[in-house]
């Protein structure tokens, strides 16, 4: 299909739909996966085989066996994203961590967002992963592979330390790296420090707001709202 050529495939709803994978695996979610399945079909923006992969993915996510099943596939998702950097879904915790430039980064971002019509819900952080995918999912084709690519290094990385975690949520930072333009390849992953030296957030941040990030328990509306009534909504993705 021509993924690395001059020519990217639209992926605005896959974009929303990746976004949206990334997202705490609440009843909501659950509820939406047939119609986040068959944006992905219709589009057809990933290969086959990626495809595969996030069917898998999805069917993982349904909880089949009931209400326990369910409330493992949420503690999956917690104990995965909450313990340490490597994993985190805060984009700036790659490439920042704690230093002072994060804050000038946020501040950045935010006005890009802006720019594009976009504004932040109240307590929603500019680097979260699905709220940057959100906000790719705007633009022209190779605009978002372009934006996309910027990031390409950060998401390999995620990518290698969910491989290592051996958890089907590596499918969709592989989704992300296809629609890039570049290759899943794993690198090396450094040895994380204990989940009490690594995972603060400096006080003038408050910690993240996003929902799976600090009260799962507590349901939380994500992530982006438009100024003006938006088109190609998929249920259970909101833009």
């Amino acid at each position: 299909m021509g993924f690395l050529g001059n020519n990217p495939p639209v992926a605005t709803k896959t974009l929303r739909v990746l976004a949206r994978l990334l997202s705490y695996p609440d009843a909501t979610l659950r509820r939406h996966l047939p119609e986040l399945r068959q944006a992905l079909k219709e589009e057809s923006a990933l290969s086959a085989a990626r495809l595969a992969e996030l069917e898998d993915l999805m069917t993982w996510m349904t909880g089949n066996g009931g209400s326990a099943d369910a409330l493992g596939v949420e503690e999956a998702y917690v104990d995965l994203f909450d313990r340490g950097r490597a994993t985190s879904l805060h984009l700036f915790e790659h490439v920042h961590g704690d230093s002072r430039d994060r804050g000038p980064a946020m501040i950045d971002l935010a006005q890009t967002f802006e720019k594009a019509g976009l504004f932040l819900a109240p307590g929603e952080m500019p680097d979260y992963l699905p709220v940057v995918l959100e906000y790719t999912s705007t633009q022209p084709p190779k605009d978002a592979r372009a934006f996309l690519n910027e990031m390409a290094h950060i998401f390999n990385a995620v990518f290698a330390a969910l491989v290592q975690r051996d958890t089907r949520y590596a499918s969709v930072l592989g989704a992300l790296l296809e629609l890039a333009g570049e290759k899943a390849k794993p690198v090396k992953v450094a040895p994380e420090e204990s989940m009490d030296e690594s995972w603060e957030e400096p006080v003038v941040f408050g910690g993240c707001s996003t929902k799976g990030q600090t009260n799962p328990s507590q349901p939380q509306p994500i992530h982006i709202v438009r100024s003006s009534t938006s088109k190609n909504v998929i249920p259970g993705v909101s833009v």
